[in-house]
């Protein structure tokens, strides 16, 4: 390594994060453990959620789910798909995989939509959120994976919150592309009829913007399910614990076992949040179409807004 030079002097930013990890860690002990006791006890009774009965009790469960959402092609794959993972042996192992990333997906979800329409709304909160957001999307995991171990110990507890901080970026992105996206004059013909804010909101931008807020909801999932790998080296378990197991003794069929049921999954979960994003839209266009035609002599919508 070359040495530094004498003009530009070295920053200590190590020491400084180092400082304010340890300042972290003291002054919100009071508020980490119980956080974590909770987090441990959410995510480890939906584990026992979805382990403690019967595995063709919860097949047919998710086969319903992904019916009612996607159809009756994606349960069929979703009954073939979780028999295949028994018969791999992996069914606990997908079932706690399961119960963390749904867990990890709707806290980034509840976490990064609010702030996505608040983000739409406002320049400053927008300008203050992107590079955020970018920092999050960019930064490796394994550099937080530090302080938050340091911060909560081992255990679900981290690997949920780095798996949040990992998944909500496009939550937040998404859900504020959507809004920007919805056309200016269907916002002031709200306006014009005396929608509020909120009502404007609700009913008009939402609704047209669940196109997007879905898109990201897929991503959400997604990003969430990558991190099992990630997430086995801060104490969970799950497919990701079996796929580690494989690496450490260079065990090629354990690891690519344990990678076959994280596919599985992600194919599962894909198409299951595809098909609702489906859904909605069509509801929505159905919604639309049933709208009152303007009496004869009446102005339309689009004139009223002009």
């Amino acid at each position: 390594m070359l040495a530094q030079t004498e003009i530009i002097p070295r920053i200590p930013l190590d020491e400084w994060a180092n400082s304010v990890v340890g300042w972290i860690t003291e002054t919100l002990e009071p508020i980490t453990e119980p956080l974590d006791a909770v987090i441990e006890g959410g995510v480890g009774g939906l584990a026992f959620l979805l382990t403690a009965p019967p595995e063709l009790v919860i097949i047919v469960l998710l086969a319903a789910i992904a019916y009612l959402l996607a159809g009756w092609r994606v349960a069929l794959f979703t009954v073939l798909g979780l028999v295949f993972i028994i018969s791999l042996g992996l069914w606990g192992e997908a079932m706690l995989t399961l119960a963390l990333v749904l867990a990890s997906a709707a806290t980034a979800l509840v976490i990064g939509i609010p702030i996505g329409i608040i983000a739409a709304k406002s320049r400053r909160v927008e300008d203050a959120v992107i590079p955020v957001l970018d920092t999050m999307q960019t930064m490796p995991a394994f550099v937080y994976l530090v302080p938050v171990v340091l911060v909560f110990s081992l255990g679900d507890a981290p690997a949920l919150i780095a798996t949040v901080i990992f998944a909500t970026p496009p939550a937040v992105r998404l859900t504020m592309l959507g809004i920007h996206q919805v056309p200016r004059e269907t916002v002031e013909a709200a306006h014009a009829f005396g929608a509020t804010p909120w009502q404007t909101l609700m009913k008009v931008e939402l609704p047209l913007s669940v196109r997007s807020i879905m898109a990201g909801v897929n991503q959400v999932i997604m990003l969430s399910l990558s991190m099992v790998v990630i997430a086995v080296l801060v104490g969970a378990g799950g497919l990701g614990e079996t796929v580690y197991l494989g690496l450490s003794n260079l065990d090629v069929g354990i690891s690519f076992v344990g990678g076959v049921g994280i596919v599985i999954l992600a194919i599962i979960l894909d198409r299951i949040s595809r098909g609702f994003e489906r859904r909605d839209r069509m509801g929505l266009r159905i919604l639309l179409s049933k709208r009152p035609k303007p009496e004869p002599g009446t102005a339309s919508d689009g004139e009223s807004g002009g």
